[in-house]
């Protein structure tokens, strides 16, 4: 599965392409396939989102997991303050990251 990830334009903030839009939640992500750059350049263009790449990702029963321990770092959050992560009442978040 290939999957953009990006930044929020105004806010810097971590997002995942649903096929129709960005979201925080990585789960949203959609299945780019081979249409990535397409979708990065029209996206990048119209200014929604910036520093945008294509990744390999994964999905199961759990939902949408990034392929690179990176992504997945951007996916949840900070590693060292678990509070503030996108997921602060899941103790086994962090388990998730690698």
């Amino acid at each position: 599965m290939k999957i953009l990830t990006g930044n929020d334009l105004k806010t810097g903030a971590v997002t995942w392409w649903t096929g129709v839009g960005w979201s925080l939640d990585v789960n949203q992500a959609a299945d780019v396939g081979e249409d990535g750059a397409k979708i990065i350049a029209r996206e990048e263009g119209a200014q929604n989102v910036f520093a945008a790449y294509v990744i390999d990702g994964e999905k199961d029963a759990d939902g949408v997991r990034p392929a690179h321990i990176k992504d997945r770092i951007r996916a949840l959050g900070p590693t060292v303050r678990p509070d503030l992560t996108l997921k602060p009442s899941d103790p086994e978040a962090v388990n998730w990251v690698i």
